[in-house]
This record gives structure tokens, sequence and C-alpha cells, in this order.
């Protein structure tokens, strides 16, 4: 199996996120630790709990606040959510840093520079740090160039019907 990789699940379709969980679940079952950090989905509780089921193989974190999605707040209700993310950019970079997980997986970071949250020097400010082991994980709907030469693997997802 490949490890240490950067691997990306990109496109318009539906499934990215599942193809990542997948890849946790795979990652657990052979004794890795996984760690999910996701942005910008609001919270479906019941999805919440049933990845919590799954801990301490896999761990999950949200950072934002709000039940809504990122793009259904006000512009104040936003501005306040980019100082969450901002934390949970600061958590995934102390992750990698320190080595915590085997796989990190970071769930609709691509929208986070779709959305001028973040910028491609913080990506690579948290790809720098990775050990050849840790697999790191990044889901979105759009790459763009800077974050295709960094990835070793992007894989896109679409929906055909």
């Amino acid at each position: 199996m490949e490890t240490g990789l950067v691997k990306v699940y990109c496109g318009d379709g539906r499934g990215k996120t599942t193809a990542a969980i997948g890849r946790a679940i795979c990652a657990a079952s052979q004794g890795k630790t996984v760690i999910i950090i996701q942005f910008l989905k609001g919270r479906n509780e019941e999805e919440l709990s049933f990845i919590k089921r799954l801990e301490p193989e896999i761990k999950l974190f949200r950072f934002e606040k709000s039940e809504d999605f990122y793009d259904q707040l006000t512009q104040a209700q936003q501005s306040e959510e980019v100082i969450n993310i901002k934390n949970g950019i600061n958590f995934a970079r102390k992750v990698v840093q320190t080595g915590e997980c085997d796989v990190l997986i970071l769930d609709e970071i691509l929208g986070l520079l779709d959305n001028k949250i973040i910028t491609i020097e913080d990506i690579e400010k948290i790809t720098e740090n990775k050990g050849e082991e840790m697999e790191l994980i990044f889901t979105g709907r759009f790459i763009n160039e800077e974050l295709m030469k960094i990835a070793d693997s992007v894989s896109k997802v679409e929906t055909l019907k």
C-alpha cells in the first residue's frame, strides 16, 4: 500500500467525502490512526455520531460552530466562522508537525481555497512538514494548478447520471 502521499479527491460529483472516509476505514483496519477535520459542512448529527463511534482509531474534528453550511450564513456569521476555520487549519498544521496520526483527512479544504479563506501557501505550510509515512487527503470541488503540483495523486469524482 502506498503511504506518505498527498492525495486529492475533487470534482463536482458526490462521493469525495465518502471516498476519503472509506480510505480512513481501510487505514484504521490496518492499525493506523486517522484524524478527519471537516470544513464548510454544517452539522449533520447523524453523520457525526456515526463517525464518532469509530473512535479512537478515527477521530473527527469540526471547528465551525454554526449548524448551517458556510455559504448559507450571513456575512457577519461567515466572518466569525473564518476565525474557527483558521483554528482548524492551525490544528491540522500541529497534527502534521507532531506526527499525531498516520492519515490526516482535510475534508473540503479545497472549498476554503475557493472561498478565499485560506491560500495555497497555507496548504503548503501543512504539507511541507509532513513525515514520509503520513498520508494527507484533501477533498473539495475544484483543484488549481498549484495544488496539482503538490499532490501525488488526484482523483476526479463526477456524476454521470
